[in-house]
C-alpha cells in the first residue's frame, strides 16, 4: 500500500468514521500521541532497559511493587464500576446493543476513555521487570499485549466509544481486580504465599475472559444488529487472538512442565535392585515407611535415600526453595 493509500485508510476510518465527543478528551485528537508513547515503551523494554542495567545489579523493588499493584486494583475497580454504572448494570443489551451517539451515552465514553488511560498504567508492570534483571518476563506475548493495546483501544474508542464492544473493557477489568490482587499479594513476601495458591487458576480464568469477548462480539453474526460489523470483528479478532497465546503459554508454564515432572519422578523412583540382595541403587526414594529387606522404614528421605546390602543407610535431604513463578511477574 502507497502513501496515498494509508492516507485514504487513515481518512476513512479514523478521520470520517471518528465520534466528535473524543474530540476534546485527552490524546484523543490524534492517534501520533499514542504510537510514541507505545514505541517508546518498547524501546525501552527492549533496547534500552537491558543496557541500561548490563553492569548493574538489579534493584529491589519490593515496597514499590506493592504499592503500584495496589493502585492497580483500585483503578481497575473504579473502571469496572464505570462500565457498570454507564450501562452494563442495567440498561445495556448482552445480546446487541448499538452504540448511544446522544448525550446519554456520554458515561459510556468516559468509561471507554479511562479504560484506554488504564493501558499505558500497565506499562510499569515491565519496567519492573527490566530493572529486577528478570528479562525472561519480558517475553514476545507480554510485550506485544501490552504495546498493541494503547492504540487498539484508542481507536475503538476514536469511532465507537460504546455499545457492544465495551464488554471487552467490563470483563477485562474485573480479570485486572483479580490479577494485581495476585500479584500484589506475591510481592508482599513468603508470609502471603499461602493466600494465592490459586495461582494457576488465574491464567484459566484471563482464558475465559477471551472465550467470554470473542463469543459475545461474533454472536452478532447470527443476530441482527446495528452496531458497526468492523466493531465486533476487531475485538472479537483480539479475543480469539489473545486466547491463542495464552493457551500456549499455560501449555508450556503448566501442562509442559507438569508432566516432564512426572515422567522425571517416574524415572527417579524406579526401584533397580541387583544380585538378588535387595541392593538399592542410583537414590531410590522411600516415602513414608517404605519396607526394605523387611525392615519397616519409619523415614521419608527425598531427592535420594542408598540403601546399601541392606545395611548402610544414605539420607540426603535437598531441600529445594519454593518460588513462585507467578510471584515473579509482579
Amino acid at each position: 500500500m502507497d502513501v496515498l493509500g494509508l492516507a485514504s485508510v487513515y481518512n476513512e476510518y479514523i478521520h470520517e468514521k471518528r465520534d466528535l465527543r473524543t474530540d476534546s478528551l485527552p490524546m484523543m485528537a490524534s492517534p501520533l500521541p499514542t504510537l510514541f508513547i507505545s514505541l517508546t515503551y518498547v524501546w525501552l523494554v527492549w533496547g534500552l532497559g537491558p543496557r541500561f542495567m548490563k553492569n548493574r545489579p538489579a534493584y529491589d523493588l519490593q515496597g514499590a511493587i506493592v504499592l503500584y499493584n495496589a493502585f492497580q486494583v483500585v483503578f481497575s475497580t473504579f473502571i469496572f464500576y464505570k462500565f457498570l454504572t454507564a450501562g452494563w448494570l442495567f440498561d445495556y443489551d448482552y445480546r446487541c446493543q448499538p452504540v448511544d451517539y446522544t448525550s446519554k451515552g456520554l458515561p459510556m465514553v468516559y468509561a471507554a476513555w479511562w479504560y484506554y488511560i488504564s493501558k499505558f498504567t500497565e506499562f510499569p508492570d515491565t519496567f519492573f521487570f527490566v530493572l529486577r534483571k528478570k528479562f525472561s518476563h519480558a517475553s514476545v506475548l507480554h510485550v506485544v499485549h501490552h504495546g498493541l493495546m494503547p492504540f487498539s483501544v484508542w481507536w475503538g474508542m476514536k469511532v465507537m466509544p460504546g455499545g457492544h464492544s465495551t464488554f471487552f473493557g467490563l470483563i477485562n477489568s474485573l480479570v485486572h481486580i483479580v490479577m494485581y490482587t495476585y500479584y500484589m499479594l506475591a510481592a508482599m513476601g513468603p508470609a502471603y504465599r499461602r493466600y494465592i495458591w490459586w495461582k494457576k487458576y488465574l491464567t484459566k480464568f484471563q482464558m475465559v475472559q477471551f472465550v467470554a469477548i470473542f463469543v459475545h462480539s461474533f454472536q452478532l453474526l447470527f443476530r441482527k444488529c446495528s452496531y458497526p460489523t468492523a466493531g465486533f470483528w476487531y475485538i472479537g479478532a483480539h479475543g480469539v487472538l489473545y486466547f491463542i497465546l495464552f493457551s500456549n503459554f499455560y501449555n508450556k508454564e503448566y501442562i509442559s512442565k507438569t508432566n516432564a515432572k512426572k515422567r522425571k519422578s517416574i524415572e527417579n523412583g524406579k526401584d533397580k535392585l541387583s544380585n538378588g540382595n535387595g541392593e538399592c541403587l542410583n537414590g531410590h526414594a522411600l516415602t513414608n515407611g517404605g519396607t526394605t529387606n523387611g525392615v519397616g522404614q519409619k523415614f521419608a528421605p527425598t531427592n535420594g535415600s542408598a540403601l546399601t546390602n541392606g545395611a548402610r543407610e544414605r539420607h540426603v535431604a535437598a531441600a529445594n526453595g519454593h518460588s513462585n513463578g507467578h510471584g515473579d511477574d509482579s
